[in-house]
């Protein structure tokens, strides 16, 4: 078995990995780096571009998984596109918002090298995308070696689920002698929403797991119930004053957790029912998260958040006008506050007034408008964005831990279960994968521990 890392940097970047089993070859997964731009932020497609691709398999459809399939597809362009049903339904909307902030980008930052895509090329390529359940072993080799009178059976892949985002796996491969599993990006803690992974009697010989939360550590006494409390808590605080509160969040995954949370809230009489106020694309995944909620591992399967909660959709420029008295609600894309977004817009006018309150409840890279929120004291002078220039923070900032990954002992906790002769770190910084490295190797004496770097290739 060989396996190629074709993330383009060491960090939490484009996650790509092609596996060779059995003499067939499998991508798992298509991403784009988020803190890079244009052809950079491909993964190294070219190092791989020899390779006669069977297919690729998708963990899941965040971007930095998936932003860069059409891309993929035409490197290898008689290989299957597999994934979960769930993600089926999603991953065209996804590919379609980045023809669309591609080319905003283009016009913009004179970014030429975009759009790496287009619309016409997600049409094009959709015809190739097959969906699967969780738990169903799937043939992926298109030419399984055979002699006469008899086939061999290929390589199988199979998808469980990995709790972490609608339609997120993890990717067991089989072949005759070895197998492989790749995490993808998981979460072993139930959600507001969606269910902890269920991993539960997969066994393989080589592991290839996320590590983003290695450098974290997690106090005993933890409750993800407290910071919802606190969170709870501080949307009253800006509520009462008639502030607007300003929830960052993903459009697929982090807003409709926050949403089913809001809704919680209006239910037990702790906000008062009013308006929530939501980007386009955000408004898109919710309605599939209400009519996938029979067919996903989840709880309150009976809440449907379009009903539930009155949700108004605006655009970027409507947040730049609309009246902030009287106490709004807002669950926006981007989670990082990315410029000519509905969140950038908003937080621009909410900085600078002490009614107002900007509460994150996932990860925002330091480099970021979004980052530099967080990072900055309370009456300092602080470089918000180049398109905005500098602005005081004087509005209530809060950072909730609501991750949807894995805590690092929960990942170690995996890795005792699956039991690998060989583990390979990948999706995590340098200290992240250090740690688990570590820790894995203090527990766990016998397994070899691999880190490729970019474009770099290990036999297992």
């Amino acid at each position: 078995m060989r396996i190629t890392n074709l993330n383009p940097d060491s960090d939490i970047g484009a996650s790509a990995w092609m596996t060779t089993i059995d003499g067939h070859t499998l991508l798992m997964d298509t991403g784009t780096h988020p803190k890079r731009e244009g052809l950079a932020s491909l993964p190294l497609y070219d190092k791989v571009q020899d390779l006669e691709v069977d297919a690729i398999a998708l963990s899941h459809c965040h971007h930095d998984h998936v932003g860069s399939l059409p891309v993929a597809l035409r490197y290898f362009p008689h290989a299957r596109v597999l994934m979960t049903d769930l993600s089926y339904f999603i991953v065209e909307r996804i590919l379609h918002n980045s023809v669309n902030v591609m080319t905003r980008q283009r016009d913009e930052l004179g970014i030429r090298e975009y759009p790496l895509y287009t619309h016409e090329e997600v049409d094009d390529r959709a015809a190739v995308f097959q969906g699967f359940g969780y738990r169903r072993e799937i043939e992926w080799a298109q030419f399984p070696k055979s002699t006469p009178g008899q086939r061999h059976r290929g390589p199988t892949l199979e998808f469980f689920d990995a709790g972490h985002a609608l339609g997120s796996a993890g990717i067991l491969v089989r072949g005759r002698r070895q197998s492989v599993f790749y995490s993808g990006d998981v979460c072993f803690h139930d959600q507001t929403l969606l269910r902890a992974a269920d991993f539960e009697g997969v066994k393989a010989d080589v592991l290839v797991m996320e590590t983003t939360r290695g450098n974290r550590a997690v106090s005993p006494t933890f409750k993800r119930s407290d910071e919802l409390n606190r969170l709870a808590s501080a949307i009253e605080r800006v509520l009462a004053r008639k502030g607007t509160v300003l929830i960052p969040a993903f459009a697929l995954g982090r807003s409709q957790e926050m949403l089913a949370f809001l809704a919680q809230l209006m239910r037990a009489g702790r906000i008062r029912e009013q308006p929530v106020y939501i980007g386009g694309l955000g408004r898109v995944f919710t309605e599939i998260y209400d009519l996938q909620s029979a067919r996903t591992n989840r709880s309150l399967p009976s809440l449907k958040l379009t009903n539930a909660l009155n949700l108004q959709v605006l655009s970027a420029t409507d947040f730049e006008a609309m009246s902030l008295r009287g106490g709004k609600i807002c669950v926006l894309t981007s989670g990082m506050m990315s410029e000519n977004t509905g969140a950038h817009a908003l937080a621009q006018r909410l900085l600078e007034d002490e009614r107002h309150g900007i509460f994150f409840v996932g990860y925002a890279d330091p480099e970021t408008p979004g980052g530099r929120v967080k990072a900055a004291k309370h009456g300092e002078r602080f470089l918000f964005s180049p398109s905005v220039g500098k602005l005081t923070r004087r509005c209530e900032v809060m950072d909730f831990d609501l991750t949807a990954h894995a805590n690092r002992d929960d990942l170690l906790g995996m890795v005792a279960d699956i039991n690998p002769r060989t583990v390979v770190l990948g999706h995590g910084d340098h200290d992240a994968r250090a740690w688990i490295a570590n820790a894995i190797t203090e527990r766990h004496p016998k397994m070899k521990i691999l880190q490729p770097g970019p474009g770099q290739t290990v036999d297992v």
